[in-house]
């Protein structure tokens, strides 16, 4: 496999996903998400295309079995600013639709909605990511634009799925609002995770501070919220899905929930 690669996040051990491929159109994200963890890709915020991309994207799709999934994206952002002129990541779809592919699609843009013509001809489904926390995503488009986003998302009838991810204790884990007005199909949602490089990020922010005095657990080189601090703040947010009759899973928490699955993958139409 060239560019389309056995999803495996970081080999955590705490990781519920099935089985699917994962697929970066671009490498690098520009939203300067301050809690971000994918910067163990070198010059992270930097974006850059990939070269040959539809000819090395191609020939994996070739080799893959057409019940496949592939999660387009899980490092970086597939819909960056420079999409809107670019169009890799629309050319991609259209690639994958030949071949029939199963695309979960996951962002934190609004540019996603551009291209649900095409989407809605495929077994899709779409993730986006809405945290209420603008300030710590200071690039990233507004939660209303991505709210506006996912409405159109679910207009159009495609499955879809609410990462209220990460959860960031005494930030943002009220902001229940914001599933109530999008009424996914489902909401995957967990933790803030913290690296060594977010937490010196995240010592610009006076109101984060105390926060991360919580982080008493360490998972490999993540450190965690204790885990009876962690499912605390996940039950309740369970129990708000349920209670509005919303499928919940948790992400990389080591919890049981009682989803189909923890990403969403249940929603995909298999004949």
């Amino acid at each position: 496999m060239r560019v389309v690669k056995p999803f495996d996040p970081w080999k955590s051990k705490l990781c519920s996903c099935k089985p699917k491929y994962s697929f970066n159109p671009y490498t690098g994200c520009v939203h300067n998400c301050a809690y971000c963890y994918a910067t163990y890709i070198p010059d992270f915020f930097n974006i850059r295309e990939k070269k040959n991309l539809l000819k090395l994207l191609e020939k994996d799709l070739a080799c893959l079995n057409p019940r496949s999934i592939i999660s387009m994206s899980n490092s970086s952002d597939p819909y960056p600013p420079v999409e809107r002129e670019k169009q890799l990541t629309r050319s991609c779809i259209e690639l994958m639709k030949e071949y029939e592919v199963n695309l979960m699609v996951v962002t934190k843009s609004d540019i996603v909605a551009r291209d649900l013509d095409i989407l809605t001809e495929m077994n899709t489904v779409i993730c986006i990511t809405i945290t209420g926390c603008d300030k710590l995503e200071t690039n990233a488009p507004s939660t209303e634009k991505r709210i506006e986003a996912f409405l159109r998302a679910k207009d159009a009838s495609i499955p879809t799925v609410l990462r209220f991810d990460p959860v960031i204790p005494e930030i943002n884990e009220k902001e229940l609002w914001i599933i109530e007005k999008c009424e996914p199909d489902h909401v995957v949602t967990s933790t803030l995770k913290l690296k060594r490089d977010a937490i010196s990020r995240l010592q610009g922010y006076p109101e984060l501070r105390n926060i991360l005095t919580f982080y008493t657990e360490k998972v490999g080189s993540y450190r965690y919220l204790s885990r009876e601090f962690r499912e605390k703040l996940l039950r309740k947010i369970e129990n708000f899905c349920l209670e509005i009759g919303i499928s919940c899973g948790f992400c990389r928490e080591g919890l049981e929930f009682k989803a189909k699955s923890c990403d969403g993958s249940h929603l995909f139409k298999f004949v």
